[in-house]
Formats: structure tokens, sequence, C-alpha cells
């Protein structure tokens, strides 16, 4: 696999999954939706286990990093499926764009990592701003249309925001663990986890069968997701982390919420009002001074001493 088709798959991918989770909710009941989703992803790569040689470690540290892993999976993904029926595909997308920061927060407190510098602790303060821009928009629109919309409008961004906060937590909680094992195999037993919480969960919380509308839509959306977004978009995820920097690969944060809100306008027929944009600009820009402020501080205080 090449690197340059390893980062586009991973920025298609990425973009395209918001919306297609918000159409495999057409089925009615999200939590079925996301069931089938991960059944088909697993169901491919125990194939791919059988047929290949790869192993599935199941000593003590491994399950501890398949919990860990399956803590991203199943948490966030549940709540980001349940949020999709209240916010936008796009709104989804900007908030998980925003996963370096809130990962890097956690990561000072569990890992011990630095403080953040000056310029990241602006870089977050841009976000927040940016965040508090596009909730004030969207809070003043659903308020303006009914008191249930509003309701409706905060059990969405509340969702949305433990999901992204569950994603961020287990990625912190990964490191903690020192282990050599393939990607594949950390994939396929953080699946067979999830799987497992997500059919019980699915079984206590769901809706009967009987009660579901099957839709070639939303049945192409869980295939899609099951097949590349589960499984595709995390090979090539794990490839461009081994061949590029990661400066490189957190180009992807940056890329993917313009995608995945354009696609959301086209094929959705989502809206995009000025809040948005301004937000959206402001939070784009926090990322990239938080990935690269303190490196452009350095060249220009440089290019001065010359």
């Amino acid at each position: 696999m090449y690197v340059p088709v390893a980062f586009l798959c991973v920025v298609l991918v990425w973009s395209t999954t918001p919306l297609a989770i918000v159409w495999s909710n057409g089925l009615g009941d999200p939590l079925l939706a996301l069931f089938l989703r991960m059944l088909i992803a697993t169901i491919i790569a125990s194939v791919v286990l059988i047929t290949s040689r790869l192993t599935l470690p199941l000593h003590k540290q491994a399950i501890k990093l398949y919990c860990y892993s399956s803590l991203g999976v199943f948490f966030a993904m549940t709540l980001s499926y349940l949020s999709a029926r209240y916010i936008s595909s796009g709104m989804i997308s900007l908030m998980f764009g925003l996963s370096p920061i809130v990962s890097g927060l956690l990561a000072q407190k569990i890992l011990k990592e630095d403080p953040f510098s000056r310029v990241k602790m602006i870089a977050l303060s841009f976000a927040i701003i940016g965040l508090c821009i596009i909730f004030y928009n969207n809070i003043n629109a659903s308020l303006n249309q009914s008191h249930v919309n509003l309701s409706n409008y905060l059990i969405g961004l509340a969702c949305i925001t433990l999901a992204v906060f569950s994603f961020c937590l287990s990625a912190v909680l990964v490191k903690t663990i020192e282990i050599k094992i393939h990607a594949f195999s950390t994939t396929i037993g953080t699946l067979y986890v999830s799987t497992l919480l997500l059919l019980m969960t699915w079984y206590c919380f769901g809706e009967m069968l009987d009660d579901i509308t099957w839709s070639i839509q939303a049945l192409s959306a869980i295939s899609y997701l099951g097949i590349f977004g589960s499984l595709v978009g995390f090979v090539a995820y794990y490839y461009i982390l081994q061949h590029l920097s990661a400066s490189s690969v957190s180009l992807t944060t940056l890329i993917t919420p313009i995608f995945a809100i354009s696609l959301g306008v086209i094929f959705n027929n989502e809206t995009i009002s000025l809040h948005l944009l301004i937000g959206s600009t402001l939070i784009l820009f926090a990322l990239s001074l938080y990935h690269w402020g303190d490196k452009w501080i350095k060249r220009f205080s440089g290019l001065g001493e010359r």
C-alpha cells in the first residue's frame, strides 16, 4: 500500500463516516445499526485471522489492551450513533476533530505529559470560542422552533461530547500498556469485545426486529461502515502512522471536517449558517495552532536572530 493512497483512504473514510452513520440510523434503531456494522467487521476480520498467519494474543496485557480499545469503540460509537439522531453529520466530524486537544489534556493527567505551552493554551481558547459560537447559534435556532427541538439538540450535544471524551480517554489509556502486538490483532481483539457488548446492549435496550424499517440506504451505509469504516480505514490509519510524521498524520483532523460538512450539505440537505462557518474556521485555526504553533514561533524566532 502506497503512503499517499493510505492517507487518501483515511481522509475519505473519516470524511464519509459521519454521513454514513446518519444514513444507517434510517433503520430506526441506532443500536441495531451499530451492532450490524461491527458484526460485519468482526466476521471479515475473523476470516482474515483464520486464513492468515496472524495470532490473537490472550494474555493479561493483551486482554487489557482490548478492553481499553473497546472503550473508544463501544462507548464512543454508541454515543455517536445516538447523537446522529439530533445533530448534523458535519457537527459530529467537527467535534471529533478536536480529539487531539482533548487527548492532550487527558495525557497530562494520565501519562504525566508536560502541560500545554502558551501557544497550545491559546489554541484551546480559540477552539472553545469557536464551539461557543456554533452552540449559541444552534441553541437559539432550536429554541425559536420549540422546546422539544432544544431538548433534542442538547441531548445530541451531550452524547457527542461524551463520545469524543470516551474516544480520547481510550487512546490515552492504550498508551499506558507496553506490549508488542500486530495492529490487526489489536483490531480483531477490540472487535470481539465491542461486538459482544453491543449485542447485549441492543438485546436489552434496542428495538425488536419487527419494528425495524429495512431500507436500501440504511443497509448500504451499514455495510460500508462495516467494511471501510471499521476495517479498511483502521488499517490505513495505522499504516500512515508507521510511515508519516505525527504532524503529517494530524492533517487528517483538519481536512476531514471540511469534507464531512460539505458532504452533509450536498447529500443530506444539511445547512451551513454564518455562525457555523465562523465557528468552524476558528476551530480549524485552533487545530493548526495546536499542532504547529510552537514550530512556527521557533522558525520565525530563528529568522529574527539571523
